[in-house]
């Protein structure tokens, strides 16, 4: 027979693994019945009205698009300022998960677009609690 202690240490390490699956199959987050790999994919779009949108969804998935990340960071480099805007939202709105963006959004601080690098500033404000000060001119 188990003691009352075991049998607590039992229920609360399956408790622990059952929530730590569930974690580990939530579902793909989706956004017009389109999940985030597609608006992914988006982000490489012919169109530059495509890859801003593309940014915008996914900017509203919010810490759930953590996995569009890499694509993002290639993103920051887009020949067009109203597709780099938006992926500093996304960015800002992934915050800390979003850490591997930091040395590109850094370098976005000196974009030739002052919306974008304003809001490369917000963002590393959201991923790293730092201010990196103003951007530069």
């Amino acid at each position: 027979m188990l003691g009352r202690a075991t049998t607590a240490t039992i229920v609360l390490t399956l408790a622990a693994g059952t929530a730590l699956a569930a974690q580990a199959q939530a579902p793909e987050p989706e956004f017009d019945g389109r999940p985030l790999r597609a608006w992914i994919q988006d982000l490489k779009a012919a169109a530059p009205q495509t890859r801003n949108a593309a940014a915008y969804v996914i900017s509203g998935m919010g810490p759930a698009a953590k996995a569009a990340v890499p694509a993002l960071i290639e993103a920051l480099n887009d020949p067009v300022a109203a597709v780099r805007y938006p992926v500093a939202v996304a960015l800002r709105e992934i915050g800390p998960d979003a850490a591997a963006a930091v040395p590109a959004l850094e370098r976005a601080l000196s974009d030739s677009s002052d919306d974008v690098a304003a809001m490369a500033r917000k963002a590393l404000i959201a991923i790293t609690g730092k201010d990196p000060g103003p951007p530069e001119d």
